[in-house]
């Protein structure tokens, strides 16, 4: 066992507390990493706040990166002092990984969000007492300074002109929306495009739009310093959606619909407005998390039908974290995915605070630094 400091959440809608745990050595097939900077993503809160089905008390956080500093038997291609990115986890075994879909894993929903190793129900961490915390969230457990991972969650990333730090929101928040674009939904050159709330994983898909060579690229967003942030990283247009009819305002730009829409609010409003205004033959991808479990849009079979109209839902950008989070960096070695431009740091024992700054608008991506 090592100690180490972890943000831990005690239950919902309470601040997370700062507690120094115990973290286990890696077992087979594992690495511990000890965490440079995690990314402070909507669905840690979801699943701290809506979700039981991660017991409590347990350390959340899924967008790490870091330095490995054990690897567990049998573990090959990666070594102590390997610099990482922490993704989320998959079998490797079952036909959607066999189909390069890991995020459609038949085994996703308890590798990634037990809270536990699924081979014992051990977890990785325990609390000053020796009780059990819920760890292995989307396969790390995050906000805390080290994390035990299975290797295969593991994207080895070289030196860049970037810190360590920053780089884990690539492996979720801004590999969601860029895949989304470039991937899912595979917008061609001369498309139009919009995107509905313009938070990390929406300015991801923004210039993710840009790179895909969309002609119109709409940014819908109701703050005004994140429509600006959009037309500077490519978006042609920006609406407020406050400001009128949001299909309206659509329509005067694109008067025959959009061919794709990205949805990143969870809001069924937005949603149905989007599928609305849908070009013939026009797709919608929801990546946005509801705050109802309920929560469903209502759709008119025949003129979903008769346009040829494509609902898709999105996890994880249909990516490969091992070859998309490489093509992110190297796009944004060339000057086109400038996604540190969205990130603000806080040291993670100011984790409460900076979840306060966000939920304000105060900054576009929160990166903690253990």
């Amino acid at each position: 066992m090592t100690s180490c400091t972890a943000a831990v959440a005690r239950g919902a809608n309470q601040p997370f507390t700062l507690e120094e745990i115990e973290v286990t050595a890696p077992r087979a097939g594992e690495v511990r990493v000890r965490v440079a900077g995690v990314g402070l993503c909507h669905t840690d809160l979801v699943f701290r706040d809506q979700v039981e089905a991660f017991a409590k008390p347990g350390v959340l956080g899924h967008e790490g990166a870091g330095i490995i500093e054990a690897v567990g038997e049998g573990v090959e291609g990666f070594a102590v002092g390997d610099r990482v990115v922490m993704g989320f986890s998959s079998c490797g075994a079952c036909p959607r990984c066999d189909e390069d879909l890991p995020s459609y894993c038949l085994q996703f929903v308890p590798l990634n969000y037990a809270g536990m190793r699924l081979e014992d129900g051990s977890t990785a961490c325990s609390g000053a007492d020796g009780a059990p915390v819920s760890s292995h969230f989307f396969g790390q457990s995050s906000f805390a300074a080290l994390a035990v991972t299975r290797a295969r969650n593991l994207v080895k990333v070289p030196e860049t002109q970037l810190p360590l730090e920053l780089l884990g929101p690539l492996g979720c928040g801004l590999m969601t929306g860029a895949g989304a674009v470039m991937k899912s939904m595979d917008c061609k050159a001369g498309s139009s495009l919009i995107v509905f709330g313009g938070g990390p994983v929406g300015l991801a898909a923004v210039m993710a739009g840009r790179v895909r060579g969309c002609a119109t690229i709409i940014l819908v967003e109701p703050l005004a310093a994140r429509r600006e942030t959009g037309l500077e990283l490519g978006a042609t247009h920006v609406i407020d959606p406050a400001a009128g009819d949001l299909g309206e305002a659509i329509r005067a730009i694109l008067p025959l619909g959009v061919d794709f829409a990205l949805d990143t609010t969870g809001n069924v409003g937005v949603v149905e407005t989007g599928l609305a205004n849908l070009a013939p033959h026009g797709m919608i991808g929801l990546v946005g998390v509801p705050k109802e479990a309920e929560a469903a849009i209502s759709v008119n079979i025949t003129a979903l039908m008769t346009p040829g109209l494509r609902i898709i839902g999105i996890i994880e950008g249909d990516a490969v974290p091992q070859q998309f989070i490489p093509e992110l960096l190297a796009l944004h070695a060339a000057g086109d995915f400038p996604f540190d431009r969205l990130i603000r740091t806080f040291p993670l024992s100011r984790i409460n605070e900076a979840i306060e700054a966000q939920a304000r608008g105060d900054c576009i991506k929160v990166v903690l630094i253990p």
